[in-house]
């Protein structure tokens, strides 16, 4: 089971919702930050849209580059990218 850290002021339903869907890349650890506070008034914010940090550890990580962990990371999200995440801070790190 992977170590989880949640922080968020609003979102838990869809941070829940992010854990669960990373899930598929098996973590080690994850924590999942809302900062959509930060951006009350900016566009994506007004839409609905929430702003999130993610720190994520996975062994599926390995040999990967930023970019191929970064879509895989959208994949795994699907369809929250589209209407939940307006943005996504993404640090994706392999256990070593």
């Amino acid at each position: 089971m992977a170590n989880r850290t949640e922080t968020d002021h609003a979102g838990s339903n869809r941070i829940a919702q992010m854990t669960a869907l990373l899930d598929v890349l098996q973590p080690t650890q994850i924590e999942i930050i809302d900062e959509s506070h930060k951006h009350a008034g900016h566009a994506g914010a007004r839409d609905g849209g929430g702003h999130y940090r993610l720190n994520i550890v996975s062994a599926q990580f390995a040999g990967k580059p930023t970019v191929a962990r970064h879509r895989m990371i959208y994949s795994a999200l699907g369809e929250m990218m589209k209407h939940d995440i307006h943005a996504l801070h993404i640090t994706a790190c392999t256990p070593e």
